[in-house]
């Protein structure tokens, strides 16, 4: 029963890390720049009293900025944007 528990785990991790690797955090940072920072600098992220809480979070709230914004962006482009984020801001793990 045990190497059954191990295989569902071990495609998770696998799917997670798959899922980092596919972003494209210079094309998130880019749309960060060019986008976000019109609004709010660093400081926005960097915050004590941040309401997002998680990664899952993170990517809701810079869909929300995005279509507040009349932006058109993918699904990658937010996605982007939101790991750009999380690696540098907020670190939730996947």
């Amino acid at each position: 029963m045990k190497p059954l528990v191990i295989i569902p785990l071990f495609l998770t991790l696998a799917a997670n890390n798959t899922l980092a690797a596919e972003t494209d955090l210079a094309q998130g940072k880019q749309l960060l720049d060019d986008h976000c920072f019109e609004c709010h600098g660093t400081d926005y992220y960097t915050r004590n009293e941040r309401r997002v809480e998680s990664r899952k979070k993170l990517s809701a709230q810079v869909r929300f900025c995005e279509q507040s914004q009349n932006l058109t962006w993918f699904d990658e482009d937010v996605e982007n944007v939101a790991e750009y984020l999380n690696q540098n801001f907020y670190h939730f793990g996947r």
